[in-house]
Order: structure tokens, then sequence, then C-alpha cells
């Protein structure tokens, strides 16, 4: 294996949304394994920086924007790193970690990304080392696989490709992100086998969306998948009210204490903002993104 010395490698993965999704972590391949499901994939996520240089015994180190560890970013670090030498991933995030949308898996995947390249190891490697990481990490059930393109990914056949299957419709509208209070963490609710027979019964509608899939439908069945599964805490769930009745399309970022939301007019979009504001609450407005994970800097708009 060629280890590139010569200089630093840049991989950036996107954020993500789910709006509906169902378990599916029977297969034998824990390749294979994930969820079937539907969100957004956004145009801010992770970035990866991996250099790395020879010499000496193996040492591989991440670090990170946040405050404490990123295991899941870590442990694909690990598994792709050279066997000797010093590599070394500068992780940055562009949205907060453990509030729904996507971080664990957009950083295990750029670091993945990074590391690989760097080593001479393939992006079919990287990926399938990230969703192990997350995976196993107790970060989320197929957000590797969501993030491989842009727009509205709809997840039909769980686990990343080729066991998995995971198209993408390009979508135009922008969405509006809000976070109302601390983050929850996704392994005790990934943990639980009583919440995920709950969320399987939620996701209903889903196979509906994935047969005649767009952003209007995609943003009622994830109001639905909202209300019917009851894993927004009360303060969150009298928010989503409030912003349906305001017109606006509003769902909880799975799984934190934070929504994402599409105003059904420009009007609309105005009010909800200032009744957002009003209230303490800042909206990030983030456009889907065109494109999915990948070596290079993120792709301008």
């Amino acid at each position: 294996m060629k280890v590139d010395t010569g200089h630093q490698v840049r991989a950036f993965a996107p954020g993500h949304v789910t709006g509906i999704f169902a378990p599916a972590t029977e297969a034998r391949d824990p390749r294979g394994r994930g969820s079937r499901g539907a969100g957004l994939v956004l145009e801010v996520g992770a970035t990866a920086i991996a250099s790395y240089r020879p010499g000496g015994p193996r040492r591989v180190r991440v670090v990170s924007d946040t405050r404490g560890p990123v295991p899941i970013s870590s442990e694909a670090a690990r598994r792709l790193a050279p066997a000797s030498g010093t590599t070394t991933v500068h992780l940055t995030h562009g949205l907060p970690v453990g509030q729904g949308f996507g971080m664990s898996a957009a950083g295990a995947t750029a670091t993945a990304l990074a590391v690989a390249r760097l080593g001479g190891r393939s992006r079919a490697e990287a990926i399938e080392t990230a969703h192990l990481a997350d995976l196993f990490g107790g970060g989320g059930l197929g957000g590797v696989a969501a993030i491989l393109g842009g727009g509205l990914e709809l997840r039909d056949v769980p686990g990343v490709p080729p066991w998995g299957w995971i198209d993408h419709v390009p979508v135009g509208s922008s969405l509006l992100v809000v976070v109302t209070g601390p983050p929850i963490p996704s392994p005790r609710v990934l943990g639980d086998p009583k919440l995920l027979a709950r969320i399987a019964l939620a996701a209903e509608d889903l196979d509906d969306l994935l047969e005649a899939p767009d952003l209007e439908r995609f943003l009622d069945a994830s109001e639905r998948f909202t209300d019917r599964v009851r894993l927004a805490p009360r303060d969150l769930e009298t928010t989503l009210r409030s912003l349906r009745r305001r017109g606006a399309w509003a769902a909880q970022a799975m799984f934190g204490r934070s929504l994402f939301a599409v105003p059904r007019s420009r009007r609309a979009r105005s009010g909800i903002v200032e009744w957002l504001l009003a209230r303490g609450l800042r909206a990030v407005e983030l456009r889907p993104a065109r494109a999915g994970a990948r070596v290079g800097r993120p792709q301008p708009f």
C-alpha cells in the first residue's frame, strides 16, 4: 500500500435530517444492516483534513472542534490508517452534534474518505468502514448510506451499496432547522428494543412514499411519523404544533431536540422566523445538498 506523504487530504460529508425510517438490523452481514427510510441531505456537514508523518510506531489522532471525544470518527480513522507512522485528522462539524443532523455519520464518512485516500485505499472500503463504525458505535441506522448523494434521499434497501439501495431526488426548496434544547443521545434510543418496535410501527407511510416520492409527500409523512413515534419532548412538540398552525410543515429531526421545517409560502416563512425569534429560538436556513460525500471541498452553490 502506498501512503501519500506529500500533502493533506481533505474530505467533506454532508449533514442529514431523517424524516421517517424503519429499523432493519436483521441481515447477517452488518454492511446490509441499517434502516429503510427517507430524509433530506444538507449543504452543511463535516470536513476532515488528514495528514501522515512516516516513521515510528503507529499513532492515530483525531482532533475535533467538539468539546468531547468523537469515538465513531476515531474508530473509522483507526481502522483505515497505515500500519506505522502518525496519522492525524482535523475534524470540524458545521452543525451541532447529537441533535439529529447526522453529524456522527458525516464525521465518520469524511474521516474515512480522507484517511483512505491518504493510505491508498478505495472509496468503497472507506464507506463500509464509516458505516460499520456508525452502526456499532450507536450513531445511527443508515446515516452513512443516506449521505452518499444529495437532495431527498430514499433508502429502499438497508445498508451501504452494494448491499443497500438508495435513491436521490433533487430538491430546490430550502428548509429551516431549529435546536430547542440539549441533545438526545442516540445510543439510548437505538438500544431500546421496545422503542425500535414502536418506531417500525410508526413508519407505516414509508412504502407509499418510496413508491411515489416527492418533497410534499415526504414532509407529510415526516409529520405523521413524528406524531406517531412520540419521541419529541413536550417543548419541542408544542413548537412543532405552533409552526404547523403558522403555515409550515414541521417535524422532529431524529433523534434531536431539534426540528426541520419547510414554510408553505414566503409570507409564512417571515412570520415563522419572527415567531421563533420572539421565543428565543434561532432558525437557520439551509439548502439541500446537490452532491454527497466526497474527497475535496464542499461543492459551491
